[in-house]
């Protein structure tokens, strides 16, 4: 049985076309509360005009109890509207878990590896989006019912490393970093500090991804990894050339080839370590393993996939998510990131301008194969301007309201007949397991604010048009700003931001 009203609607509705309908909401009410172009899409098998055929339906479904009416609009587009009786019962299967599950049917075993920045610094804003963009992919997939890992590999071994220390002991002996090293007043401060600057940094990362919200299941470290590239090697398809061992990745799927090992020292190039993580990965029993990575690691879709197919894995287990640039304006100028000359935006100097809900929210506000510029002036403005703020304070307000009304009966009466603006926001409620369900599909959890911003839309829109508590309709009226509280609490906890009571 569908799990939710929207669901059983089009299940009907797809018993009396003789295929699968999908529904939509119009953006004009006039054309009804949903709309299909099933008509459209199945004539010319059925041998009928659309319109002919859209007609048909139109009569059939009438006859169903959900449907007020039924018209054909357009070249065949079939419009329905539903029942009261049929909004109350959407609403009524609302709840805190309203949604969840979707993927139950379909559970996997999920690692999702969120940040894998070397610890040569604190956490730059870009490391900020790849964490926020990833526990919100992780979150979704959660909620659809997947049994989910969120995994922090720390790449604390190899030349940037190397340079990161060797710039902080130079700034203690009272001279420049080597060239091609780190600048910064935290390398000074560091200096200070007499402790290792990489085991520093850990534990301050550690922290950083705590204080943003990220439960971290497993830490990964580089060092880890590469005891195991020797057991790896002689299970893949080699050859050498130039002095160097490479991997015939392009026999995999791959662009090109990719280099292994320097045949002179035998030293372990970056390809090396990728495949005994892929394998790492795979071996715990992950039947996927979704990457995380910057703008800069577009190349490693195609080379970690070629690497499970090398190993005998099913190159689909692997799935690479590539986020880009974040930019941060600030007074209308936008700030140059670069963490060796020190020019750098760190996360905690982000959460110090804006605070933890807000660099979440606008961290996942576009879909993360989109550029991302964060204005710090808008983020910090406490109006219905800032959509975080606005959609924050919808949820507050619905709290104001709860907090000294007592609980409502489990079956509260049905108004004969709903104003427009309550129909509008049960349908806008209604969609929410859809959204749930295509954000964890699609790893787009963008379209969780972008929801929220319309949830909120509808909720302000009902509350200065109608009077919930003393009106004649109050026991209704109460358990749909219940519900929308719901929905709003567990969106903005989607995307790693808080549902306040107060503001």
């Amino acid at each position: 049985m569908p799990a939710n009203a929207v669901d059983r609607l089009a299940a009907r509705l797809s018993e009396v076309a003789g295929t699968p309908v999908e529904l939509e909401r119009p953006g004009d009410p006039a054309h009804g509360d949903y709309a299909t172009n099933v008509a459209l899409r199945i004539a010319p098998q059925r041998k009928q005009s659309p319109r002919e055929l859209a007609t048909e339906l139109a009569e059939r479904a009438q006859e169903l109890e959900e449907i007020e009416r039924a018209e054909v609009a357009g070249p065949g587009f079939l419009n329905v509207w539903v029942t009261t009786a049929w909004l109350a019962e959407a609403l009524q299967e609302i709840g805190p878990e309203y949604g969840a599950g979707s993927a139950s049917e379909q559970r996997q075993r999920i690692q999702v590896e969120l940040i894998s920045a070397n610890p040569a610094g604190p956490l730059t804003v870009g490391s900020a989006r790849n964490g926020a963009y990833g526990d919100s992919v992780a979150r979704l997939l959660d909620y659809a019912g997947h049994d989910v890992e969120r995994e922090y590999y720390f790449n604390d071994a190899g030349r940037q490393v190397d340079l990161f220390r060797a710039s902080v002991e130079a700034r203690r002996s009272g001279e420049e970093p080597p060239e091609g090293g780190y600048q910064g007043e935290y390398i000074n401060e560091l200096a200070a500090l007499r402790v290792d600057p990489v085991e520093h940094m850990l534990e301050e990362i550690r922290r950083e991804v705590a204080d943003f919200r990220i439960q971290i299941d497993t830490w990964r470290h580089q060092g880890e990894i590469e005891k195991e590239v020797a057991d790896v090697l002689p299970r893949l398809d080699t050859y050498e050339a130039e002095g160097t061992i490479w991997a015939r990745t392009s026999a995999y799927g791959d662009d090109k080839d990719r280099p292994l090992v320097r045949s002179d020292d035998g030293s372990y190039l970056y390809f090396a370590s990728d495949v005994a993580y892929v394998r790492d990965k795979l071996e715990r029993g992950f039947d996927r393993a979704i990457y995380v990575l910057g703008a800069d690691h577009h190349g490693y879709v195609g080379r970690l996939k070629a690497a499970a197919a090398m190993l005998g894995y099913d190159p689909e287990r692997i799935e690479v998510l590539i986020y880009q640039l974040v930019h941060i304006v600030e007074g209308g100028q936008t700030k140059k990131i670069s963490k060796r000359r020190g020019d750098v935006v760190f996360l905690h100097e982000l959460l110090e301008k804006i605070g933890v809900d807000a660099a979440r929210w606008y961290l996942v506000s576009r879909g993360h194969d989109q550029p991302l510029d964060i204005d710090v002036d808008l983020a910090t403005e406490r109006t219905p301007k800032n959509p975080v703020y606005y959609v924050q304070y919808a949820h507050a307000r619905i709290a104001g309201i709860l907090r000294n009304t007592e609980a409502g009966d489990a079956d509260v009466a049905v108004p004969k007949q709903l104003e427009r603006e309550e129909r509008d926001l049960i349908k806008r409620l209604a969609e929410f397991p859809l959204i749930a369900a295509e954000a964890a599909e699609r790893r787009a959890p963008h379209a969780v604010p972008i929801y929220a911003i319309r949830v909120a839309d509808d909720f302000h829109r009902f509350y200065h048009e109608h009077r919930v508590v003393g009106s004649e309709t109050e026991p209704f009226r109460l358990a749909l700003v219940r519900a929308t509280q719901h929905v709003i609490a567990r969106a903005l906890d989607l995307v790693g931001v808080e549902a306040p009571e107060r503001m």
